[in-house]
């Protein structure tokens, strides 16, 4: 049985305990926990805040299984800027692996943003290649695993595809760096959702779950946008996915986050129907 997650980057203007009453209240599996300012911040972890993240873990009895920093561009991102800067990204997301595996995370998630207008491919590759060789490094040493997440066109010029993904692991090779589908990015860029299980196998390790416009990157709540859930949802029965699948509700539902993430898990447990 595909286990279902509740993301909480909408949650960010309530209390973080709001996230985990609500996971348990609304029937989630599990969290995955957004990593920034105010809630998970790694360096505000570091410095105490991952003894309040344990005790909701306790109190509520709901894990968090994956826990994913943000790193787009606001102010880290290690496909953009200086060595420097790249280094200073790279050091805060093995502060975050360091942070996700205490707090008991199977994986931390990352992301490769956008590498600037002026860099070529061959610029991106080089770039992403040592930078993930070097997180994977680190990852195998403290044994826990990278998700690495493909993003759209829209807010990314590096790895955008399952067929990028496939590239990197033949790069970087390890059984601590996988891969997941968010399914939005093939959906808007007309690339094959299914495809992803053929073609990553064992490493198609995780899912983010939500409906699309068709047109751009927002994620929109689960059976209210045009792509075809209910369909994926029974070719994911089909195949047996037994992994795990965040509702990935991210800002658009930022005013109201709980009536959302309740009417989220229940249109996904009807269409699984």
């Amino acid at each position: 049985m595909m286990k279902i997650g509740m993301f909480t980057s909408g949650y960010q203007r309530n209390p973080l305990e709001d996230v985990f009453k609500d996971a348990k209240r609304f029937g989630y599996d599990y969290i995955e926990l957004w990593g920034a300012r105010p809630h998970a911040f790694a360096p505000d972890l570091k410095s105490g805040d991952i003894n309040t993240i344990k005790k909701l873990i306790d109190k509520y009895e709901i894990p968090v299984i994956g826990y994913t920093p943000e790193h787009n561009a606001y102010p880290y991102n290690f496909m953009i800027g200086s060595e420097a800067q790249r280094q200073d990204a790279v050091n805060y997301l093995k502060l975050s692996m360091d942070m996700g595996k205490e707090m008991g995370a199977d994986f931390t998630l990352m992301s490769a943003a956008h590498a600037g207008y002026l860099t070529t491919s061959e610029e991106i590759w080089k770039r992403l290649i040592q930078t993930m060789r070097e997180l994977t490094d680190y990852a195998e040493k403290i044994q826990h695993k990278i998700v690495l997440e493909p993003l759209t066109p829209y807010e990314s010029n590096v790895c955008t595809s399952a067929n990028d993904l496939v590239t990197l692991f033949n790069y970087v090779n390890s059984p601590y760096l996988v891969g997941m589908c968010d399914i939005v990015p093939p959906f808007v860029q007309h690339e094959s959702i299914m495809a992803y299980f053929d073609k990553l196998g064992e490493k198609m390790y995780h899912m983010h779950i939500v409906d699309s416009d068709g047109v751009s990157d927002t994620h929109i709540l689960p059976g209210e946008g045009v792509l075809p859930l209910s369909e994926v949802m029974q070719e994911l029965k089909e195949i047996n996915y037994k992994g795990t699948a965040t509702i990935e509700l991210v800002t658009s539902y930022i005013n109201e986050p709980r009536f959302y993430a309740k009417r989220a898990i229940n249109n996904i447990r009807n269409l699984m129907k």
